[in-house]
């Protein structure tokens, strides 16, 4: 699944169990989790994305 990476805000790819997040431009590669708090701690648009994250797990 193609994302937006959140460093240099190309393409990035998820894969498809979710478990991972790779930049092939900047070399961004973390889990999805790791992903999901780095955007929401980087962006505070989508901090309520974290609480909800958290809840689910």
């Amino acid at each position: 699944m193609k994302i937006i990476c959140p460093d240099c805000k190309k393409i990035a790819f998820l894969a498809d169990d979710f478990t991972l997040v790779k930049c092939s431009h900047c070399s961004l590669e973390m889990s999805y989790g790791e992903y999901v708090k780095y955007i929401a701690y980087k962006d505070a648009r989508y901090s309520d994305i974290l609480s909800d994250y958290k809840k689910n797990t």
